[in-house]
């Protein structure tokens, strides 16, 4: 087999190794994220929850306010009550009295309402953060599981990274150049094996001639419909 040929075969073949372990990087990743994303949710419930009482206490001091006004209306009133003379005076104020006790029936029924509200929510509240603890406590865990499949990982990537570059400087850079060319649009089947008379790169079959060329090995030959780099595999790597 050509030497060149050869060396191409074996640096596709590190290309492919360092390339795998791309779907594993990814999948350890994606552990870390699915519980983040479970974190997220649970901490935007968890604001939600905060933003509903905060919201709520606001609105009972708004209607203890108001009370507070009413009581001193219902004071003054009081007072006024001494001083009235006429009968019409008299209605007047007492029409104000029952639009003030009306008005302090319904905050006194408000506060009391969005206070048990608030309660209930206190109490989903309690759970939305044990929640969030529990999912936190989750990720920190598998996050240092993932970070020793990271390390793993990489530090195998490291060992064939170097593998390559020692298989590159050993190849002519003409032929490298010419492998990496291909790779650009074929990816990690720049270099594919010929099975049945058809390339296995985008599975056309050859004709005789090419197909001849590519059994005796003297040059690297191209699939003269996808230009892939091809080679016939040897019957114990096939086996």
């Amino acid at each position: 087999m050509n030497k060149h040929l050869n060396e191409l075969i074996e640096l596709s073949k590190i290309d492919k190794a360092i390339d795998s372990y791309t779907p594993q990087l990814e999948a350890a990743n994606k552990k870390v994220a699915k519980i983040e994303k479970k974190i997220n949710a649970a901490q935007a419930e968890l604001d939600t929850l905060n933003a509903s009482i905060i919201e709520n206490d606001a609105r009972v001091k708004t209607f203890e306010e108001q009370l507070t006004m009413l009581n001193e209306q219902l004071a003054s009133n009081a007072k006024k009550s001494k001083d009235i003379t006429t009968e019409k005076e008299m209605k007047a104020l007492s029409l104000e009295e029952d639009i003030a006790k009306e008005k302090m029936t319904f905050a006194n029924e408000e506060i009391e309402r969005l206070q048990n509200i608030n309660a209930t929510t206190t109490s989903l509240l309690d759970e939305a953060s044990e929640k969030v603890k529990a999912l936190t406590e989750e990720y920190t865990a598998m996050n240092e599981v993932v970070s020793v499949e990271r390390a793993e990982i990489e530090q195998s990537k490291g060992e064939l990274f170097v593998e390559r570059e020692k298989s590159s400087r050993d190849l002519e850079q003409k032929v490298l150049a010419f492998y990496e060319k291909i790779r650009i649009w074929a990816g990690n089947t720049a270099v594919v094996p010929v099975k049945k008379q058809a390339c296995y790169g985008c599975y056309m079959k050859l004709n005789d001639k090419t197909y001849s060329e590519v059994i005796k090995a003297d040059e690297i030959c191209n699939c003269p419909h996808c230009g892939r780099i091809l080679y016939i595999e040897s019957v114990t790597a096939e086996a």
